[in-house]
């Protein structure tokens, strides 16, 4: 982990530091007898052997302190942190998941509403199609029934205004026949004559 690595990191830092201290400081060291007594004291030679100390021992207090409080916090949050994004990654594919399901079971109800919604008009148009065709025989019937019966009414009517004629005829024959020759010929003679002529004519 990155933490682990920091740690490993700063150890070595600490170490490579005192080794570095220890062996510039005896060069660094002032020769016996010498003595400044101006300047800033942290430069001062002779005190850098106490500086080197307490550095080291600041380091490590500060190293140790880093190992066992700080980077241990660090190490809860990154773990908290990634367990936080595992299971939400989880919690993702579940609703994924449950996304396509839902999404295949409605592509189901869909197909299966086509197909009813398909059968339910292929049986209405079938039934339309049989009431239509009851009908249609119905009415072709009454449209013969209607025409046998005016045929009917029209032959009643023809042979009613036939007999109308043979008596306007056998009147007029009468009534000629008595003003051309003025003989008065019985009803029975003018009407046998006028069928006569009228079958002759038919």
């Amino acid at each position: 982990m990155p933490v682990q690595r920091f740690s490993r990191l700063c150890a070595g830092a600490a170490s490579a530091l005192t080794v570095a201290l220890l062996a510039v400081g005896p060069v660094l060291a002032a020769p016996e007898g010498e003595h400044h007594s101006g300047g800033l004291p942290q430069l001062n030679p002779a005190s850098y052997s106490s500086q080197v100390f307490w550095l080291i021992v600041t380091f490590g207090l500060l190293l140790w302190l880093m190992s066992k409080v700080a980077l241990p916090r660090v190490a809860e949050v990154l773990e908290a942190r990634q367990e936080k994004i595992s299971n939400d990654l989880e919690k993702a594919s579940a609703l994924k998941a449950e996304a396509e399901s839902v999404m295949q079971a409605y592509e189901k109800a869909l197909a299966e509403a086509r197909g009813n919604a398909q059968q339910v008009l292929a049986t209405a148009v079938a039934a339309a199609d049989a009431e239509t065709a009851r009908r249609n025989g119905e009415l072709s019937a009454d449209l013969a029934q209607r025409a046998r019966d005016a045929e009917e009414r029209i032959q009643a009517s023809k042979q009613v205004a036939l007999g109308n004629v043979r008596a306007v005829a056998g009147e007029a024959a009468q009534a000629a026949v008595s003003r051309l020759v003025g003989v008065d010929l019985p009803a029975e003679a003018v009407s046998g004559a006028v069928e006569t002529v009228l079958k002759e004519r038919a």
